[in-house]
């Protein structure tokens, strides 16, 4: 009687687990796994978001990827609605600025998370680069991607002048003028070339608009390059680790474990933009700007926006102005030779302590040209930026191949001495 009962028991639980909408269940899920990994964008967003395989161990130094994701499509965004009510005219510039300000509705607020968000983006830049140069992001086969993030730093850094520009205030009167003159230092067409850029012989109504039309195009451009630089790392090369070792087994996929990893530091972004835009907007902006550009009256110093300032300082911290110049727009390129001149057998910094130390050397020699920047030029800011400026090229020519070759030698040693 009891073998009866138990094989009535076993048909009735079978019967209810193989129910129809368990069924009916499953093949939907089937075909909603399907159709992600068949159509072609669904695909693509499917092996970058969903099943791409990432080390088990990276760090929170890792998310500024995709806050620099949530910067670019905070700017391109609010950038659409300002472009609606912006008057690319030196006559009404200012005055169109005050009307989003004032009139537009909640135009105060799409002006500000703009503004503020770009300050946002160059910080989370500077700490993604400085992330990489500790660990090595630039070494193959991650060469490529290198290249072209400081591609993407270039174009940044001519959106966001482009952007001081259009409010027509003082500073953007002053700040275009000085900056587009500095092309009049090179040899024979440097007149002609600043004459081109103003489409006159000042800053005016064809200068405005251009500068507007590029401001608007950029960031496109800045999209399509970030898109490059996604592929460029998940082609082949895939994301670095702390450790800086190849982690091909202990991997997991990036959702759900970095997909909510990356959520923390995006609320915490938010909150502090929020705090920004809402408590103090204007505290990252020059007060010369917020009043009409003059030009017959000069700023008592002319400066551009803070994310600028260390390269300002360098070519201020240069007499000729030729070979300022050339040292400005080097300092930027020279990132790339970190490739080359990165002579260690071991990727990264945290298993190279003199290496590490000279990284933090320069990390504060980065923050010291900021703020002489914004310093007048007079002695003895004109000595220190001197200093710092040869001590900031010396790092990447000097320290670095040196640096990795004793510690090359050092490891050899230690090497040969355990075997003997």
């Amino acid at each position: 009687m009891t073998l009866y009962i138990n094989k009535f028991k076993y048909f009735i639980i079978k019967k209810n687990y193989k129910k129809k909408p368990n069924i009916k269940y499953n093949k939907n899920n089937k075909n909603n796994m399907r159709i992600l990994k068949s159509h072609p964008l669904l695909k693509l967003l499917n092996s970058y978001l969903i099943d791409s395989s990432q080390p088990s161990n990276i760090s929170f130094w890792w998310n500024f990827g995709s806050l620099l994701a949530v910067c670019l499509g905070i700017q391109i965004i609010t950038g659409i609605f300002l472009a609606m009510h912006y008057n690319a005219s030196v006559a009404e510039a200012f005055n169109s600025v005050e009307h989003i300000m004032r009139d537009v509705n909640n135009g105060w607020l799409i002006r500000y998370l703009h503004a503020n968000t770009a300050s946002f983006f160059f910080l989370f830049v500077y700490l993604h680069i400085g992330r990489g140069i500790y660990y090595g992001s630039y070494r193959k086969p991650r060469a490529l991607t290198w290249i072209i993030g400081t591609i993407i730093l270039i174009l940044m850094m001519g959106t966001g002048f482009l952007g001081y520009v259009l409010p027509f205030g003082q500073m953007s009167l002053w700040g275009a003028t000085v900056i587009t003159n500095l092309m009049s230092a090179i040899p024979w067409l440097g007149q002609d070339i600043v004459q081109f850029i103003w489409g006159g012989f000042s800053v005016n109504n064809a200068t405005l608009n251009r500068f507007f039309s590029l401001h608007y195009l950029l960031p496109f451009i800045l999209a399509v390059l970030v898109l490059m630089h996604l592929l460029a790392l998940h082609g082949k090369a895939g994301s670095n680790n702390p450790l800086g070792i190849g982690n091909y087994y202990d991997r997991v996929t990036f959702s759900p474990y970095y997909t909510f990893k990356d959520l923390i530091t995006i609320y915490v972004f938010i909150f502090a933009l929020s705090l920004f835009v809402f408590f103090m907007p204007n505290m990252l902006g020059d007060s010369e700007n917020y009043i009409v550009a003059n030009p017959m009256q000069t700023p008592p110093a002319i400066v551009p926006e803070w994310y600028l300032l260390p390269y300002y300082a360098i070519l201020r911290s240069i007499p000729n102005k030729l070979v300022g110049v050339i040292a400005m727009f080097a300092s930027i390129l020279i990132i790339i030779t970190m490739i080359f001149l990165d002579l260690s057998k071991i990727r990264g910094l945290q298993f190279r302590p003199l290496s590490k130390a000279g990284c933090f050397v320069f990390a504060s020699i980065f923050v010291a040209l900021l703020i002489l920047g914004a310093k007048h030029v007079e002695s003895p800011y004109i000595e220190y930026g001197q200093f710092y400026t040869v001590a900031y090229f010396s790092y990447f020519l000097v320290v670095v191949p040196l640096l990795s070759y004793i510690e090359n030698i050092a490891m050899i040693y230690n090497l040969n001495t355990r075997k003997n």
